[in-house]
């Protein structure tokens, strides 16, 4: 279900965007983590697939803190564009 509505986000951006950019990383860190979200709905004891969430989640944070002290302006388009919630942490 969610797989499917970012599909398009993605394909339009892996047009313009570089495979190795900060922005299609997060792209892609997103896309696993809402698929692993909908997996761990159905199995809440799988706690292999929770540790590789947390890795996740924490590689992606790295990269939007990164983002956001280099570049504001791209930060705050990619935030609106996944619709995620700004990091608390500075």
């Amino acid at each position: 279900m969610v797989k499917n509505a970012f599909i398009p986000i993605i394909s339009q951006e892996k047009k313009k965007e570089n495979p190795g950019s900060v922005e299609f990383q997060v792209f892609n860190f997103t896309n696993k983590i809402r698929r692993l979200t909908l997996h761990l709905e159905l199995h809440r004891k799988d706690y292999l697939s929770q540790r590789g969430l947390r890795k996740i989640l924490g590689k992606r944070q790295r990269l939007l803190s990164y983002l956001s002290k280099k570049n504001r302006i791209r930060y705050k388009k990619l935030i609106n564009l996944l619709d995620i919630r700004e990091s608390q942490i500075r």
